[in-house]
Order: C-alpha cells, then structure tokens, then sequence
C-alpha cells in the first residue's frame, strides 16, 4: 500500500530542509551538522524530484535565505558579538589576538553549513534543477546578508583590535623583510637566538625587546603573529568578509606607516630623490597586502577577483604616497625654493608627483601664503626678496617649463616689489655686479644669447613646429601668451615687473654717473662692458645716453692731458700753483647732478678760469659751466707738529683752507663766506673734529689745534652716515619732483585752454605729447591721480564732477 502523496511531499521537504541548514535553525532538537555528506546526494535529488512535482522546486531557494537571516539575526550574530565583548577586557596582546582568532572560528563553525549548502544550491541551479535568481545572484544576496548582519555597525573597540592584529603584522612582516635583505631567509617560521640578538633598533645599539612583537626577546611571539595573521585572513576570505573587516584597519595602518617613514627619511632633505627608495619600500608593503588578499601556501589558487583586489590596493597605496609626498613637499617650497638648485632633486620628485596628483591648486595657495608670511613684509631687504625670486624663476621653471605656476604663486611678489623704492636700483646694482649675492644676474645678463627686451614684453607668440606645441594648464592665464611666457629669462621677468625698460634705464644712468664720478681715474672697462651687454637686452637707442657718457669720460682724459702738456712747457712761475684735473660732461646726456651752493676761495677760483680758457681754446665755441660742490680734493694739512695728507670733498677743502687766514671761526662767519647753510655746514665740520685738525670750544666757534694734545681726553665724534659715500646725482626724490614740475607746466596750458578735463583725459594727453624721449620717465595714472589730489589740497587745482579746472585767481 502506497503512502499519501501529503506524506511523500512532507518527508521530502523535511529531508531536504534539514541538509540545507542546521537542525536547530528550524527548531528541531537535533545537533548541527557540520556539512552535506556526499553519500546523501541521491537522497537529496529525491527529495528534490518530489518537490518538483508539486513545483516547489521554485521556493527552495527563497526559503534558504530567509532560514539564513533569521538565524544569523537572532542566534549567530548576538553569540559572535557577546564572544567579541568578553575579550574586550583583555591587556596582554598576544592573548587578544588569540581570543580575536577563537571568536572568528566560531563564526566559520556557525556559517560553513550554510556555505556548503550554498554550493550544493549553485550546483543545482546550474543543472536546471532550481528555478530563482541564478547561482551568481544566490551566492551575493547571501555574502550581502553576512555583511549587512553581523557588520553593519561596529563597536570601537572591535575596530581597534583588528587595526592592532593587522598593524603587529605589519611590523613583524617588514622587519622579517628587512632580515630577509640582510641575508636572512624571510621564509622561515621562527627566529633563531642569534638572529634575535643581532636584532637591534634602526637607530643603532642593543634593544631588550623585539622590533617585531615588541616583547621581550626570549618571549617573542612573532611566528605565532604571522601564524594566526593567516589563520584569520583564511576565515574571513571563506566567509567573504576579508575587504569588510580588515580594509578601514590596512588602509590606516598603510597611511600611518608611509606618513611616519616620510617624517623620519624626507623631511627636510632636498638634496636627494626618495621615489625610487619609497617604491622599493611599497613593493615590500605590496608583498604583505598579498598574505592579506591573497591565499598563500602550497596550494595557494590566485582568483581573478583577488588578484583585482591587490592591484586596487597596489594603486591606492602609490597614489596616497604620491599625494601626502608632494603635500609635504608643497609645505617645504619656501625653503626648497631658497636652497635651489642644491634642492633640484627635491623639485623634481615634486613634478613627478603633481603629474599624478591634482594638487596644483594647493601648491599655489600653500605657496602664495608663505611668500606673503615670511617674505613680503618690511623687515626682509629688497636685495633678499630680489634674491629669493631669481631662485623661485629658476626652481619653478624646472618644476613648471610652462611657467604658469610662476606666474601665478610669484604675482605677490611682483606687486611688493613695486612698492619698493629700491627695487630698481637693487635690480640694476645686481645686472652690473654692484650688489651682494648679485652673481645669478650678472651670469644671466653675459649669456651668449639672451632675451633681447627691443620690443618690450608684448611681442607675438613664435612660429614653431605644430607637432612640438603643448597646451597651458587650465589655470594659465588666457591673456598672456605662451610662448612668451615659456622663453622668458631671469632679467625680462624682472623688466617686466614694471612693465617699463625706461625705469631700468635711468637707474642704470644714475648708477654709471655715479660710478663714473667717483673714480678720478677715467678708467671705465668695466662700465663699457657692461653698457655692450645692455645693449643686447634693450638696444642701442635706449642705451645711446650711456655711451655718451662714456665717451665724455674719454675725451675727458684727452682734453685734460692736452693742457696739462701745455702747462709742463709754461716757466715755472707761470705755472698753477696746484694741479686741477676736470671731468667734462655734456650736461644734455648726464641725469641731473646734485645742486649745492659753495662759494670757493679766490685762488682756486682764479685757477678754474685758467682751466676754462684753455678748454675754450681747445674746443672752440665751447665753455664750463663748474659744479664747485663736486670732486676729489687732495691736500696735505701742515701744523705745528705734524702734517696730514687727506682727500676730501670740495667743501672740506674750501672750509680748512680758510683757516689759513685765520685760526678761529664760528659757523656764522663761515656759512656767510662760503654761502653754505648753517646747518649742514656744521656736519661738515666735524670731518676736521674727528681727525683732531679743529676743536669746538665754545659750541659754534672752532679753532685750529696746532700740537696734538696727547694728556687730553680723546672724544668721540659721530659722523653723520650722509657724509659717508655721497652721490654726486639728484636723489630719485628730487628727480621726481622735477619731472611731475614738468608735467605740472603741461597740465596748466592744458586747462588754460580747455578750462577743464578728466584725470583719464589729462593722462592721454600727457602720454601724446610729454613722456617721449629716454630721459622723462612716464607716469601712471595712480601717481598722476596723487599729484593732482596734492595741488588740489594746496588750492592750485579744483576737482568737481569728475573733472579738474584751475582756479579763477590763477594766471
């Protein structure tokens, strides 16, 4: 007699269900089974072919999954976690990582039956037996519900034993590797006694502990570590929980580790490249990132999905290294800008980096901040920002050929600088070699083949070929042209800071009219060099002033020894009674010297007019016109006791030599004779204080001292720092005044006959008929703004509806 169909269905789900998932997950009083013997596979197909029937077949797999939630929700998940809780508690690290391993194992106990049956239900739906989502979707819905169970949310202190589990690893893997490159094999599971006491600390000496374990030598526990760190990765790489669990501790142990190896190797260290020594060192922490992803052993099988894994990491890895490198380097760019090009090495790890990293931004802004921070305030000198920048141009361009970065991060310097007054002479003192640490641009302005600056800074981009053309980051700045920007050198940027070459080259006049008149020797071979080499730069029309100049130095000497050949065939008593040397200038071509009331004694005077007669009869039509305040006296001072042989200024002889005549003065008397203000007649007294030559007793009234007093107290004399060095030319003060004089005059007939105009209109009309020519220096609108707001303060300009007008009192 045949069982009722009910009976057969009933059995085969309670046969099939109790070989798909535990026992008690459905209640029942029967143990667990740890896995589906093979024996019960025909069993199983039964069982299965009776559900088919009854199209059953189709739940099967809906039914397993459901089984599998509620028993990870209210059994395995509260008894892995209750077991994780327990050894929360625990202080010996050795004995966590062992609890941490039992609690995992307990896992995969619960689980495997689940996975064994897992294959069974892919097999079968491989083989058309099962009806639902396909065996690639079964196999994720149930990875998903492990993870989304037992690891949705974590506790702290679960993260922080896996980040200390995998961070000891970590540390004993690479101190075996680092054994491994000394000659011992990496491979071995354990560490002989004389390994362990060859094991020092990278810093030198004999440490009582393990570099690895951190224990004590003969309580080391590394390969039991490394044992368990497999054990672990083997588990969770079962239960597909390994890039859940362990990928938030790896990444942060990868990021601590490369951050603390770059403070302790990099920082600081221009003067070599670290990518090599650091991808070397990645490849090491690449090699411990496959014990984790990757299954090792004899029998070890690389999946694809795993072998994606490590290539992931690898790229996370390189890609960190490269942005935190060049982060670092960014923050030390001031200080590898001013050690170039010893820190050439650094500055080319940096390029390497920002190719591969997005990070031009920060490089600029870190940049910009620094030079505005420790740079660009009044207590560094104009020559160290000058400096500082050369070195800038120079490292920039090396890490930056398209120049966009310079002429970004280095636009606030250029701004201060304007701002400085001496800029441009620094700049021109530093093209000529005058200044300090001026080598860069005197090298820069004797190269064979410079940037010639004829055309100003706006040429056309050059022709080249199509095939060599490279686009501008997209930060560059569109109105600037590229190729020009790519060509310029170190001098055509400093040019271009003013815009102008007409500032540089009145600097460069005042300086080679300074230098000129302060030689006495006509000798000029270097300034004649130099002024050749400028001429490349800026041409020779610019330059024609300057040679001008030069050549009055020439014809100086060749006049000045005609008449002294004449002189020598005078008897002797026709004779000067002094020898009077002069530097002739052509006064069109020289920028405005100082002026100076000085009223000469009589006989010097008489022997200028002797000089001036014979000039005349030299140069026929011609005549001096004598700066008496300037030149070089030398003179021997006869006393009682002694005589001084001394080279002062015109002035200082002028003074002593009327104590000739009489041994006392006061500074009245003297300021009235030789027509020279009290006051600074009175520092120019004490030139002849200092050398013992007068005293002043009483205050005001000096007096010659014959014999040295050697019983008397010596007194300290302070000269004043402007009688040290005087230049013979204007200041740039009163060159200034003079010239906004000269636009002052313009501007008055302009409103004369206009009665009123716009700032912009009177700065186009000064622009069209007054800044010509290479001596007038041009004015912008700002500065011609400030003038016109002083007249209008000293009530000779009104200013009303946006326009100027002059006063109705005015003429």
């Amino acid at each position: 007699m045949e069982p009722p169909a009910g009976a057969g269905l009933s059995a085969a789900w309670h046969t099939l269900s109790t070989a798909l998932v535990p026992p008690a997950a459905l209640g029942l009083a029967a143990p667990r089974s740890s896995a589906v013997g093979p024996l019960k596979d025909a069993d199983l197909r039964a069982a299965l072919d009776v559900l088919r029937c009854y199209d059953l077949h189709s739940i099967v797999e809906e039914w397993f999954i459901e089984v599998l939630q509620t028993d990870l929700q209210a059994n395995i998940a509260p008894e892995f976690w209750n077991c994780i809780s327990q050894y929360e508690n625990t202080a010996e690290e050795p004995q966590c990582s062992s609890l941490l391993l039992d609690a995992f194992c307990l896992l995969k106990c619960r689980l495997d039956p689940y996975l064994n049956s897992l294959e069974l239900l892919e097999r079968w739906t491989k083989a058309g037996l099962l009806l639902g989502t396909g065996a690639q979707m079964l196999q994720e819905k149930v990875y998903t519900m492990f993870k989304a169970i037992l690891f949705f949310s974590t506790t702290k202190s679960f993260q922080e034993m896996i980040q200390q589990f995998y961070s000891r690893t970590f540390r004993i893997y690479m101190r075996q590797w680092k054994k491994g490159e000394d000659g011992t094999n990496e491979c071995e599971s354990s560490m002989s006694e004389t390994e362990q006491e060859s094991d020092t600390e990278e810093g030198g000496g004999e440490s009582p502990l393990c570099a690895g374990c951190s224990s004590k030598r003969e309580q080391c526990w590394c390969p039991k570590a490394m044992e368990q760190f497999q054990q672990l990765n083997d588990i969770l790489r079962r239960l597909n929980l390994l890039e859940r669990v362990s990928a938030d501790a790896v990444t942060t142990i990868l990021h601590r580790m490369i951050e603390e190896r770059m403070e302790q190797r990099c920082r600081g260290e221009y003067e070599h490249s670290f990518l090599n020594e650091f991808q070397e060192w990645i490849e090491k922490v690449i090699g411990w990132l496959s014990r984790v992803f990757l299954q090792d052993g004899p029998l070890a099988r690389s999946s694809p999905e795993a072998s994606s894994t490590l290539k992931r990491w690898r790229c996370h890895v390189q890609r960190f290294f490269y942005r935190i490198y060049a982060s670092m380097r960014i923050e030390e760019l001031f200080s590898i800008i001013r050690d170039f090009p010893e820190s050439k090495p650094a500055v080319e790890d940096l390029k390497f980096c920002l190719e591969r990293t997005n990070q031009r931004q920060q490089l600029l802004s870190s940049l910009k901040s620094a030079l505005e921070m420790r740079l660009l305030h009044p207590g560094v000198n104009t020559s160290d920002i000058i400096t500082l920048y050369i070195s800038a141009i120079k490292a920039l361009r090396e890490l930056d050929p398209s120049m966009v970065i310079l002429e970004v991060a280095c636009e606030p310097i250029r701004k201060y600088l304007r701002t400085r007054e001496d800029t441009v002479r620094q700049i021109v003192a530093g093209l000529t070699g005058d200044a300090e640490g001026s080598g860069d641009l005197a090298n820069e302005l004797s190269k064979a083949d410079p940037v010639t600056l004829e055309n100003g800074q706006e040429s056309d981009d050059d022709i080249s070929e199509p095939g060599d053309w490279v686009p501008d980051p997209v930060d560059a700045d569109p109105g600037k042209s590229s190729s020009k920007r790519r060509s310029s050198d170190i001098i055509s940027l400093l040019v271009s800071i003013y815009g102008s070459k007409d500032l540089f080259i009145n600097e460069y006049r005042t300086l080679l009219a300074d230098r000129l008149l302060h030689q006495f020797n006509y000798s000029a071979e270097r300034e004649i060099r130099n002024v050749e080499l400028l001429k490349l730069r800026f041409g020779e029309a610019q330059m024609h002033y300057c040679e001008v100049m030069l050549k009055d130095m020439a014809d100086s000497r060749r006049i000045n020894a005609n008449i002294r050949d004449e002189e020598e065939k005078l008897p002797e008593e026709e004779r000067p009674p002094f020898s009077l040397v002069a530097v002739i200038l052509s006064s069109e071509f020289w920028p405005p010297l100082k002026e100076e009331k000085l009223e000469l004694p009589e006989q010097v005077k008489e022997a200028m007019e002797a000089y001036s007669k014979k000039y005349e009869k030299l140069k026929a039509m011609r005549t001096l016109n004598w700066k008496y305040h300037l030149g070089l006296v030398s003179l021997d001072v006869e006393l009682a006791d002694r005589t001084l042989s001394l080279s002062v200024s015109p002035v200082h002889a002028a003074i002593i030599l009327h104590f000739q005549t009489k041994s006392t003065w006061t500074l009245t008397e003297l300021s009235e004779v030789l027509k020279v203000p009290v006051t600074s007649l009175k520092r120019k007294m004490t030139l002849w204080l200092q050398q013992g030559v007068l005293r002043e007793e009483p205050p005001g009234t000096f007096t010659v001292i014959e014999e040295e007093q050697k019983d008397q107290v010596e007194k300290v004399v302070l000269i004043d720092s402007d009688e040290e060095g005087d230049s013979a030319m204007a200041s740039q003060a009163d060159q200034k005044e003079e010239e906004l004089q000269l636009f002052w005059t313009y501007i008055q007939a302009m409103l004369t006959n206009l009665e009123s105009l716009s700032l912009e209109r009177i700065h186009s009309m000064l622009k069209m008929f007054v800044m010509t020519g290479p001596v007038v220096t041009e004015i912008d609108i700002q500065e011609l703004q400030g003038f016109l707001q002083k007249k209008v303060r000293d009530q000779q300009l009104i200013y009303s509806g946006g326009v100027y007008r002059l006063p109705k009192n005015c003429n």
